[in-house]
Order: structure tokens, then C-alpha cells, then sequence
């Protein structure tokens, strides 16, 4: 019997699952850890070649036998990195990821090249963010002036390992949403803003073709070998990590709203039309599957909790206990969990914050707690908009490491006062790309099944990891999140243009000249 693997390469690991559609288990899985180098200018970098390391490392792991009956897969990765590949297919230089803020200046200058803010959103449907990877492009002009002379393709992320896997260049249109260059209503590429990004150079002759989401491709054979895999694999399109969660949660169809709880937090939610606010209060993307995924990102989720345990010397595995250990809002506590710059709400030079602090919650679980809701509120300072865009929902579909915490599902269905609901299978990306991989070989083969019916064939919930709001903590959690957004609304002067630097009135000196 055919079997799938669905590969997600993401900021902290790269995970590899295989998974067997007749018996609808995952039957093998493995990880391999990935490093991150930082910058104090907010640089995020990593090597395209530790990815590809990670991948060998992973299909190593796994029975020979199973690897021996993969018939398809395909690969979900992390959105907005810049990977500059030369004719002969050389990395250039290292990846700047999605949480990179050292480009934050180049947003601005591209979207006033382009006509401003609400121009730039009429061009593709979006402003150009702060880790979005147009703005990486000019940086690396300004900064590694070698590598963009001999640039030949933009990749992404998960671009670059398709191109590892096959030989041949592509994106698709969920994670090409994520440049800042793609006109989401058209699926085109706007030629405007890629003037607008660099009017001395014709962009678009670096940009790869765009695949459709059904298709699929031959792997190369030198490279199955060295995985250990049939020579027959065909690798589908794949996409971004958020658009394979969207699979791998079910949320293929209107109505159903996903949210991730990784290392940047995402809330997303299927739409057949495209879905653009004219403020750009989120991101209007592309789906991978040929509709459109209204996304709201943040940039500091699980990476908040993991920063305060480690603090205080303690493991994220026992971080439930210390929110059992104290009441919704923390005594007061509040953290506005803006460790990487933040991109929901846009914040790009924000810092995390640690305000109300008295006696009686200077604690390690108090702290705790302060992050695991600071994460949350920023994720419903997102879904906010979508409520005032008449989005309506009937629950929230949990996926991403911070799933796996009883207390944070619970705290999400009491902020958000809507059931919350699990996928059996935890790893939302990887297995969205495993049965992206289903779909990809099914049409291959002449079958006519949907995504939807894919997704509603495998995709199964856990009754054991739900949770229901109550009543009494919603009200809690009322007060609680409009104390957050108080501290939000004080804290955005300082941070909205990177302006700490700058001296207060006060403490100027005049020029005795």
C-alpha cells in the first residue's frame, strides 16, 4: 500500500511524518533540531544547507521499509524567507526568515515607492510587512552586494527545498502571498511593486513560476537515493507552513477558523473569495488548495513561554502547573510579549514589556501566565478585525506545539469564548502536507476527490483535548485583555517608529551655541 510524508521545515526543526492513508495513521515520524542566528539589528538568519542536512537526518531515522513505499509527499515551510539561489542553483548567502526585522526600514521605502500604504494594498491586497521578503531584497543589495549580482532566483523557504527534491524551481500561490509581490486577486505578480522594490533590475526574471496547487513532479533520482526513497516519488506542490496547517486542521471550507500556537502564533480561516481589508488589518493570502486563507500572524507565541521558563529554570512541560497555581489576568500582571518586534499589532521595533508588578505576583508562575496570555491577547487583538469584518465563527481549531498545554486550550476557548477543538494528529503542517501529498498523487492518478473530501476523510478530532468556555473565567479574561490593550495603547507611541532611541524632551540638552 502507498504511503505519504509530509515534511515541515520550520524555524526551530525541521519534522518529517509518514503517514498511511488505508489504515489513517501516521506510521513514522522524526525531527531534527535547526540553529538560529540572531543579530541585536533584529537579523533572523539560517542556512538553506543546515534545512537539507536536517532532512537527510530525518529519512535516516525512518525504517528503510517504509521509506521503501512513499509514493508521494510534499514539503510545508516556514512563509517570508529570502533564499537567493545563482544560475547553477548556489545558495548566495544565508536565509532571512519571516521573524528578520533588521529590514523593517525597506518596508516603508518600498511602499512609498510604490504610492504609500493604502496604494501598495490596492496593487496586491497587502502592505509590505516587516518580514516579508520583498523587503529583504533591497537589504541585500544595500548589504551583500556579491550575492544580489549574481542572484538569479528568489526562493522561499520551502521553494528551496522543493528545488533540492526535484531540480526544478517553482512556488505556489499560498506562500508566494507572503513576498509582498503577488497580487492575491489576481494570483499575478505585480509588476509595480516589484519596480517599486528595485527599479533598476527586472525582478520578475528571478521570480519562479508559479505551479498550480494539483500539481505534481517527478523527484530527482540522485536525490531519492540519497533519502533512501523510490526513484517514482512524486513531490507535490506543498506551500507555506500556515497554508499545510490549514489542510492538516481542516480548514479547507468557509466557516472553520484555525489557530496555530508555534513559534510565531497564526489565526486563519478558508474563504472562496478573496478576503482584503483596506487598512490591512490582516493578511489577505492566498490558500494553497485554490481559495484564500485571511490570515492574522504574531511573532511571539511559543517562544514567550519558552523565554520566561527557561528564565526562571524551569521546563514548558511544567508550565500547566503554574498556571493551575494562579487566577486569570495574573494578580494584575501584564505582558506584552514583544520579544522579536511584533508584527500583529504592527510593531516591527516593539519590545516585550512586564507591567503591573507588585508583591504579590513577582512569581515565576505569575510571570508564566503573563506570557501564555500575552500571546493569546495579541492572537485576539487580531481576531478583533475579522469580527469587525462580520467574520463569524463556531469554533477555534487548535493546532502547533502549544496545543499540547490542557491550560492554554482552555485559556484560548475562555478569551475567545468559543469551543476549542484538537486534531488527533498534532503536527498540523506536516500532516497538511502529507495529505496535500494525497490529494497531489489521487489527481495524478485521474481521481477526482476535493481537498475538501480529503480533509474530511482524514482529518479526525480528539474529544479527549477539547475544551468549553466558562462563563465565569470569560468574564476574567474580559477584564484581564482590556487591561492588555490599556498597556498596548500606552506602549505603541514609544515603539511605533523605533523612537526609544530617541531622548525625551526632558532629558535634552540644548546646543549652549
Amino acid at each position: 500500500m502507498d504511503l505519504v510524508a509530509g515534511i515541515d521545515a520550520g524555524t526551530q526543526s525541521l519534522k518529517v511524518v509518514v503517514y498511511d492513508p488505508a489504515g489513517r495513521n501516521v506510521v513514522a515520524s522524526a525531527s531534527a533540531p535547526l540553529t538560529l542566528a540572531s543579530g541585536a539589528d533584529g537579523s533572523r538568519e539560517q542556512q538553506p544547507a543546515d534545512w537539507v542536512a536536517a532532512l537527510h537526518a530525518c529519512f535516516v531515522d525512518i525504517d528503510p521499509a517504509l521509506r521503501s513505499r512513499i509514493a508521494a509527499l510534499a514539503v510545508s515551510g516556514q512563509q517570508h524567507g529570502f533564499v537567493a539561489v545563482d544560475e547553477a542553483g548556489e545558495v548566495l548567502a544565508p536565509a532571512k526568515l519571516w521573524c528578520d526585522t533588521s529590514t523593517s526600514a525597506e518596508c516603508g521605502q518600498i511602499m512609498q515607492a510604490a504610492g504609500g500604504r493604502a496604494r501598495t494594498i490596492a496593487l496586491a491586497g497587502n502592505p509590505v510587512l516587516t518580514g516579508y521578503t520583498a523587503s529583504k531584497l533591497p537589504w541585500t543589495k544595500a548589504h551583500r552586494p556579491e550575492a544580489y549580482a549574481r542572484l538569479a532566483s528568489i526562493l522561499l523557504p520551502h521553494d528551496y527545498l522543493n528545488f533540492v527534491l526535484t531540480g526544478q524551481r517553482f512556488c505556489e500561490y499560498g506562500d508566494a502571498s507572503g513576498t509582498g509581490w503577488l497580487d492575491v486577486r489576481t494570483r499575478t505578480w505585480s509588476s509595480e511593486l516589484l519596480h517599486a522594490t528595485d527599479p533598476e533590475r527586472d525582478l520578475a526574471a528571478c521570480l519562479p513560476r508559479i505551479a498550480a496547487p494539483e500539481e505534481v513532479f517527478d523527484i530527482d533520482p540522485a536525490t531519492a537515493a540519497a533519502l533512501g526513497l523510490p526513484a517514482t516519488v512524486k513531490v507535490a506542490v506543498g506551500g507555506g507552513d500556515n497554508m499545510m496547517a490549514a489542510i492538516g486542521t481542516g480548514c479547507v471550507v468557509p466557516g472553520r477558523l484555525a489557530m496555530s500556537l508555534g513559534t510565531s502564533g497564526t489565526l486563519f480561516a478558508y474563504s472562496d473569495t478573496p478576503v482584503v481589508d483596506p487598512d490591512g488589518a490582516w493578511a489577505a493570502f492566498c490558500s494553497s488548495t485554490g481559495g484564500w486563507l485571511p490570515l492574522i500572524c504574531t511573532m511571539n507565541c511559543t517562544v514567550a513561554t519558552e523565554q520566561v521558563a527557561a528564565a526562571f529554570g524551569f521546563s514548558t512541560r511544567d508550565g500547566d502547573a503554574h498556571l493551575r497555581a494562579t487566577p486569570p489576568g495574573a494578580d494584575g500582571l501584564v505582558m506584552l510579549p514583544y520579544l522579536n518586534g511584533e508584527r500583529t499589532p504592527d510593531l516591527p521595533f516593539g519590545k516585550g514589556v512586564l507591567a503591573g508588578l507588585d508583591t504579590t505576583n513577582m512569581t515565576p508562575a505569575h510571570v508564566y501566565r503573563a506570557a501564555m496570555e500575552g500571546a493569546t491577547y495579541s492572537l485576539k487583538y487580531g481576531f478583533d478585525a475579522f469580527v469587525r469584518a462580520r467574520m463569524s465563527f463556531d469554533s477555534i481549531v487548535l493546532t502547533g506545539g502549544g496545543s499540547n498545554s490542557a491550560q492554554w486550550r482552555q485559556l484560548v476557548a475562555d478569551v475567545f469564548g468559543l469551543p476549542v477543538e484538537v486534531p488527533s494528529q498534532p503536527e498540523g503542517a506536516a500532516f497538511g502536507a502529507a495529505l496535500q501529498a494525497v490529494w497531489a498523487l489521487g489527481h495524478a492518478r485521474g481521481e477526482a476527490t476535493s481537498i475538501a473530501d480529503i480533509a474530511d476523510q482524514y482529518v479526525a478530532l480528539d474529544p479527549l483535548r477539547s475544551a468549553r468556555p466558562d462563563p465565569a473565567r470569560m468574564q476574567a479574561y474580559a477584564t484581564a485583555y482590556a487591561r492588555f490593550l490599556r498597556h498596548l495603547d500606552a506602549i505603541t507611541p514609544l515603539y511605533r517608529d523605533g523612537s526609544p532611541s530617541t531622548p525625551h524632551p526632558a532629558q535634552r540638552q540644548e546646543d549652549p551655541s
